[in-house]
């Protein structure tokens, strides 16, 4: 059936095992991958796009014709370009200059105006990090009130876990012909997570979470931060409280190293076809890790983030 418009085909993207990976390790179990860099903007974030801005104009936070502001490493704020060009409210993305030049060349073509800010001193270029961060939302803000205009504020409106409760989480199941044993997701504002599981553990009650973290930024888990800065880019900032991720719903955590993401997603590529960014590498590393140890012979499923098209200019494809 034809939508009236691009947003309303976000969603519904395909699922596929993969096997082959899961084979060739020698490991027993399999891994779902539901791919969302099938999304219109290429990305998992157009549905939290959709979900946040859908419940804003029908509760009337976000009136006709009013401006959208918000801090993005790039994917959030091409779901809002696609979404808030298609009904009618200009946007405003706020993004770190370590984020790779890719994705704002992207917002900017699908007509958002794009604010770059400077990183912190001490950071380093492709290596997004807590602080940089900070100075997005504090120039987001600042945008906000200036302008008068509506903040889609991705790490705290429930519109973004609520978007995954209602079309993640009921797809994997779904997909999986309702076998789902466990499911691991990078943390970036924790919407993914906490709504899919949310669905997930609606369906079954003994379905298993992990969060997905990198090595030396995994303050979810309690570790100490020894290295806010790392290549996994839309996540990892090192915040230790997510007010859309539920600690109740983890049952454990992972931590993965920015080669390890890199090495997987190169492998997903070469394995099974599958074009993807830094994050699903992590999440892919991570199920992985998982079938060899506690979740060993279950059936675990993660998102495939984001498109590798987002990382050309990275170490990701070098």
């Amino acid at each position: 059936m034809a939508g009236a418009s691009i947003v309303e085909v976000i969603g519904r993207t395909p699922s596929v095992w993969l096997d082959r990976m899961v084979e060739a390790r020698g490991l027993e179990g399999r891994i779902l991958a539901k791919l969302d860099y099938l999304n219109p903007g290429f990305s998992k974030k157009d549905r939290t796009a959709r979900g946040i801005i859908e419940a804003a104009r029908a509760d009337g936070t976000l009136q006709p014709g009013q401006s959208v502001v918000e801090l993005t490493s790039g994917n959030m704020g091409t779901g809002l370009a696609i979404v808030c060009g298609v009904l009618g409210h200009p946007f405003v993305a706020v993004m770190s200059r370590g984020n790779s030049p890719e994705r704002a060349r992207m917002m900017a073509a699908l007509g958002a105006e794009v604010v770059l800010v400077d990183q912190a001193p001490e950071s380093v270029p492709g290596e997004v990090s807590g602080a940089d961060l900070a100075l997005v939302e504090e120039e987001a803000r600042r945008i906000t009130a200036a302008c008068g205009a509506f903040r889609a504020d991705q790490f705290n409106h429930p519109g973004n876990a609520q978007a995954h409760f209602d079309t993640t989480g009921p797809e994997l199941w779904a997909d999986s012909e309702c076998s789902l044993t466990a499911f691991a997701d990078f943390a970036g504002s924790g919407g993914t997570f906490g709504g899919t599981m949310r669905a997930l553990r609606k369906r079954n009650p003994s379905l298993r979470g992990y969060v997905v973290e990198p090595e030396g930024a995994a303050a979810l888990a309690g570790q100490p931060v020894t290295r806010p800065g790392h290549p996994i880019q839309g996540g990892g900032y090192a915040m230790s409280d997510l007010s859309l991720l539920d600690a109740d719903l983890v049952q454990g955590y992972r931590t993965v190293s920015g080669v390890l993401a890199r090495d997987t997603a190169r492998a997903l590529a070469r394995e099974e076809g599958i074009f993807a960014g830094f994050s699903a590498g992590a999440n892919v590393a991570a199920a992985l890790a998982l079938l060899a140890g506690p979740e060993a012979g279950g059936r675990i499923a993660v998102v495939i983030c984001d498109s590798g098209l987002k990382y050309l200019s990275t170490d990701l494809w070098r």
